[in-house]
Order: C-alpha cells, then structure tokens, then sequence
C-alpha cells in the first residue's frame, strides 16, 4: 500500500501517541506532525528521539492548521485527551476533550481527512449494561468518562463526515512510554515500583460482597496491541465505526501481581488496602471488551495474554529504563 504523507498525531509526548509515533517510525513514517503539551519536561522522553516533521504546541495548534494546505495532510490519529479519573473539574474535560474533539473532526470533515481517535472503555460505567459497543445507553460515572461518552455521541449523530473515520474504546492499557503518568499509570507500572522497592505488592480491597480481595477483572490489553489496531485502520481505512479495544478476556488483580513477580523471579507477597474514597463509588469491578466487531472489521492479529505483555514490559522497558 501507498505510503501517506503528513500524519498528525496528537497527543504525541503521551503515553499511546508516542508510542503510536514509534510505531509509524518503524514502518517508515517520518512526515509526521506532533501535537502535544511540549512544555512539560516529564515527557520528554516519549518524543525527544522519533522522527517527525515538526511539534505544535496544544494550544498554538489550530492556528498552525490555519496556515496548513489541508490537502497535505493525509490523516489525523487524534489521542491526546485529559485522562485523570479522579479530577472533578468537568469544565476542564469539556474543553480538553469535547470541545478540542468537536473541533479538530469538522475540521476533518469539512476537509475528507480521515480521522481515528481514542474513546474510553470507561464510558461503560459500572458495566451493568455490559460491553458490546454500547454507546446511546450508557452511564459514564466520572466527568473523564461523560467527556468521551459526549464525543462518542456528538460524532456518531453529525451530519458531516470525513469518508473515513473510526473511534476506540479502549480498556486497559499498559506498556512503555507511561512513566509520566504519575497515579495514572497502569497496575502493572504501579506494581513493578512497589515490588523492586518493598519487595511487596499493594492491590485494592474489595468493597463488595461478591468480589473477594483481589478479584477484580478487567481486560487488560498491551499498548503493542493497541498501535497495531490503530495502524490497521489507519492503512486500511474502511469500516468507519466505534470499536472496543482489549483482549476480549478479563483477568484479575491477583493474576496481574503474580505475572509482575514472576516476571521479576521474585517471591510473590501480596496485601491489601482499601480504595481510597475519592474513586470507591465509581470503580470498575469487571470490564471485559466484546471483540466481535473489532473481528468482523477484518483484523485477526492475535494479542498478547497478559503474561507475555508484562514479561516482555518488564524485561524490555522497566527493568532497563527504556522507553520505545
């Protein structure tokens, strides 16, 4: 297939655009234009030795599209988002989220660009009405989740569209290129730091009956899975639609734990702490993506079990301070 032109990742010193960034770099991408907060030193990592064309600041970033042919460019992966679960500010999220969102895809649209972006398993809520690419039903616990929910809703009822166009709902991921992320990284980055400092690993309580300690399941998926995803819509670009992206198979804390000390060959010591307040009334007790439409879209790539994802993560990336 043709090789496009000019890519724009936004997004792109983060944790999955970076790493869909590297992911373009390998297969031969470097007309690619990075938009992000490039003032923020912690993630300088991420992005300091990719191939690019040029960075855009966030909030220059319209300006800059002002002043571009939109004939150049060839398709917009748009994965910068604010993430923080715990962060009460729906105003934030409404102008960071919805608004940026609304605004960068009827500029796509107006301009047949394609344009594949990142939705949230998190828009599912407390799951009760399952995981099968849901979306006009749906009751999102936090304002994280209600911003991406308004987005998911505001596209699939617009008018106007670019001829290709694709959204992702996606579980939970981990991987390299997330160690900025603070409380926001993954389980399984949380884990390695506890373990290699205490020796030990802290997972939540359970404060439901009918989970025991350690029980929770959620579908955890490898951010090596994820960029294979989206760069197989990305070259294919049909079957526009909302997809789930996990595994499509839940496991436990407890499973993850034990995975992040085998994979370190150290004895496995696990506790428990309480959830802390401010998420209990709207943590996710089991999630568990239905892939079948993901399937019928054409992609049959297999992905990781959550043990080799952690195997290779630690290994490869935390054990020897690497990002991708």
């Amino acid at each position: 297939m043709r090789k496009l032109s000019m890519i724009i990742v936004t997004g792109a010193a983060g944790f999955i655009g970076s790493y869909m960034v590297g992911k373009l770099n390998q297969e031969g991408y470097t007309d690619i234009v990075l938009v992000d907060d490039f003032l923020r030193p912690n993630k300088v990592n991420n992005w300091k030795d990719k191939k690019y064309k040029e960075t855009v600041q966030r909030n220059l970033f319209f300006d800059w599209l002002k002043i571009t042919n939109p004939n150049l460019i060839q398709a917009v992966i748009h994965l910068g988002a604010r993430t923080d679960t715990t962060d009460l500010n729906e105003k934030v999220f409404l102008e960071l989220n919805y608004y940026f969102s609304v605004r960068l895809f009827e500029y796509c649209a107006e301009h047949q660009i394609p344009f594949l972006y990142a939705s949230s398993a998190a828009t599912y809520g407390d799951g009760k009405q399952g995981f099968s690419d849901l979306v006009y039903e749906l009751k999102p616990l936090n304002p994280y989740a209600k911003s991406k929910h308004q987005f998911d809703l505001y596209l699939l009822k617009a008018v106007k569209r670019p001829y290709f166009w694709a959204g992702f709902k996606f579980f939970n991921v981990y991987g390299p290129n997330e160690y900025h992320k603070g409380r926001m990284a993954s389980v399984v980055y949380h884990a390695y730091q506890q373990i290699q400092t205490n020796g030990k690993l802290k997972l939540f309580r359970s404060h439901r009956s009918d989970y025991k300690d350690g029980e929770q399941k959620r579908d955890f998926i490898y951010v090596k899975d994820v960029v294979e995803v989206l760069y197989y819509f990305l070259t294919e670009r049909r079957n526009p639609d909302i997809y789930n992206l996990g595994t499509g198979k839940s496991r436990t804390f407890w499973d993850l734990g034990v995975a992040v000390f085998h994979a370190l060959k150290k004895p496995v010591i696990i506790e428990f702490i309480d959830i802390p307040e401010d998420i209990r009334n709207s943590y996710q007790y089991f999630t568990e993506a239905d892939m079948q439409k993901l399937k019928h879209a054409g992609y049959t790539k297999p992905f990781h079990s959550l043990e080799a994802g952690i195997h290779d993560y630690v290994e490869n990336y935390l054990v020897t301070n690497q990002n991708f």
